[in-house]
């Protein structure tokens, strides 16, 4: 049976149903789940750029860092009626390419259950998690962080590659710079990567527009979904009459108005960044403290990754999926015999893709308006397992930061198999 569950035949197969059942959801299904594809990124590069009124991130300022315009300009390599159908080609091209190395790296460790939780948590999430900008973020990601152990120059080039394709992987460059002892590779890797892109975007007149993303999000309401945003929402639904949800013309997306709101998003950021901060502290206490890289980077970049997604005032449900990136990269590292287990990121993180589905995209519009009280029950949920789980990695942090090094403890190298010590 367990020769069968590890047959690269079955899980091929199971990577193709899985994206193809995905794609039939972002087509399909009620609540137009790639609605963002056809819609708003297809507009900007067929219907304004295309018609020659402007390149945004070059000629205007935009919401995303530069190189997202890349993926938008590839899905429309068949022509705009099937611009929808090449996005979900290309997203399902870039995952198939990361599922290999997953694989590859089971088999390396005698283990299937990364590739196979993987595909769960995509199931679980539904088609928002082929129908953004993030679903090909994460991929360059994932591989980034995959291969930074081993190559950290190529691993700091694809995560500096996903950090200006979106800007969240930026704290997973730092993670690696912290916890590597190779980090130097790890920079040069960033710094050239970061140089071509200014060169290049530069030299094509974009001007301050470059960096235009990171003041286009500074403006930015108290989004519905977003974890710090639940208690305007109970308000909301309860009826007292102080909170109430809006749709924001400019940034196309439903916030949030009420008491205290303005205040929570303006502190909302430097919430963000300070938590950064103390947990990238803990990574350096950990790395100085002799303890090894399998051990801090996981719960690290798991802390990190959640922080961005808690303390962030937009938190759009698209923004589960980075959750792949952690717990894929943790599973693979336990399976090693480098880190700690993570079976717990592993299952909570398939209910928080579930949860995230059981209201988007399908029944999201029941929390407009007056949300219904059965699906800010479901959101309220999501936003706790979230928390939890962040709990669950901070105490890892700083548990593995508190213990003394291996040497002082007498203990010999963890395994034969530890990739995270080997070709370093």
């Amino acid at each position: 049976m367990l020769a069968i569950v590890r047959s690269p035949i079955l899980l091929w197969a199971g990577f193709v149903v899985a994206h193809l059942w995905l794609g039939m959801l972002a087509l399909y299904a009620p609540g137009q789940p790639i609605g963002d594809v056809t819609t708003v990124y297809k507009f900007w590069i067929v219907d304004y750029a295309f018609e020659g009124y402007g390149w945004v991130g070059i000629d205007t300022v935009w919401v995303y860092p530069i190189l997202a315009i890349v993926p938008m300009i590839a899905a429309a390599a068949l022509g705009p009626d099937l611009y929808a159908s090449t996005w979900l080609s290309l997203v399902m091209l870039a995952n198939a390419i990361v599922f290999a190395v997953i694989l590859t790296m089971g088999r390396r460790f005698g283990v299937s259950h990364a590739g196979w939780w993987w595909l769960g948590f995509l199931v679980a999430l539904g088609p928002v998690a082929l129908g953004r900008i993030d679903s090909i973020t994460v991929p360059l990601a994932l591989l980034g962080m995959l291969l930074v152990v081993t190559r950290p120059m190529l691993g700091g080039v694809l995560l500096t590659i996903a950090a200006w394709t979106k800007a969240w992987p930026a704290a997973l460059v730092a993670a690696a710079i912290i916890t590597l002892r190779d980090r130097g590779r790890v920079v040069v890797g960033a710094a050239a990567t970061t140089a071509i892109v200014l060169v290049v975007t530069l030299a094509l007149g974009a001007g301050a527009n470059v960096f235009s993303f990171i003041t286009q999000q500074t403006g930015r309401g108290l989004q519905i979904e977003s974890v710090i945003a639940t208690p305007w929402m109970w308000d909301a639904t309860l009826g007292a009459g102080h909170s109430r949800v809006y749709y924001d013309t400019a940034i196309l997306t439903f916030q949030l108005r009420g008491d205290g709101v303005q205040g929570v998003a303006a502190v909302a950021t430097p919430l963000l960044a300070l938590a950064a901060l103390l947990l990238l502290a803990l990574g350096v206490l950990a790395t100085r403290r002799g303890r090894t890289t399998g051990e801090v980077l996981p719960p690290l970049v798991l802390a990190l990754t959640l922080a961005m997604i808690i303390f962030n005032k937009v938190g759009s449900p698209q923004f589960a999926t980075w959750l792949a990136v952690p717990i894929v990269f943790g599973l693979l590292t336990a399976a090693s015999g480098a880190g700690r287990s993570f079976r717990v990121p592993a299952v909570f993180g398939v209910g928080i893709a579930a949860l995230t589905q059981s209201f988007y995209p399908y029944l999201y519009h029941e929390l407009l308006g007056v949300p219904k009280l059965a699906m800010v029950v479901m959101l309220t949920g999501r936003n706790l397992l979230y928390v939890v789980l962040f709990v669950w990695a901070v105490v890892a942090l700083i548990a593995v930061a508190r213990r003394p090094s291996a040497n002082a403890l007498g203990d010999v190298d963890v395994s034969a198999l530890d990739w995270m010590h080997a070709r370093r």
